[in-house]
């Protein structure tokens, strides 16, 4: 039996990984737009309910990593997922006891500004521009929020103790 700090940090390392396979798993055309930011999704939960567990350098390696798995610009990932956990830092104590509907809202303000700064990159990398697309992954991400926290939650509890 794996003690209760393994325990966590082995969560952390399998939900990390599914937020990954995730975020390459073929979708059709018409729904690459809407696809949630599952990685930005959990690195978030588990800095609102557990902010010593993950750090930055963690999350700029995880952000590297996705982005040799998307084939975008090197260090995309890696910008927006410190940004937003550097906010997330600021203001977890504060959102994590909001409802679970108002941390949805705060959900699509941070994929948001992490999506705005992936859009810079791009922009900077010389591809085109999106126009306001860019935004349809925060608002699904906003709509996978309780359905990852309910899920991430029964994990921790469960394995956790």
């Amino acid at each position: 039996m794996l003690s209760p700090q393994l325990n966590l940090y082995f969560i952390i390392v399998v939900s990390f990984l599914v937020a990954l396979i995730l975020s390459v798993y073929p979708l059709p055309m018409d729904m690459r737009w809407w696809r949630p930011e599952f990685v930005l999704v959990v690195a978030i939960y588990w800095i609102f309910f557990m902010p010593l567990t993950v750090s930055f350098t963690l999350l700029c390696a995880l952000g590297l990593f996705q982005d040799l798995l998307e084939g975008v610009p090197f260090g995309q990932h890696s910008l927006g997922l410190v940004i937003v956990a550097y906010i997330c830092i600021l203001s977890y104590q504060r959102v994590r006891n909001f409802s679970i509907w108002r941390q949805s809202a705060w959900i699509f303000v941070l994929v948001g500004i992490a999506q705005l700064t992936d859009n810079w990159v791009q922009g900077m990398a010389g591809r085109p521009l999106s126009g306001i697309q860019f935004l349809y992954p925060a608002l699904t991400s906003a709509l996978l929020w309780p359905a990852c926290y309910w899920w991430l939650n029964g994990m921790t509890h469960r394995y956790h103790h």
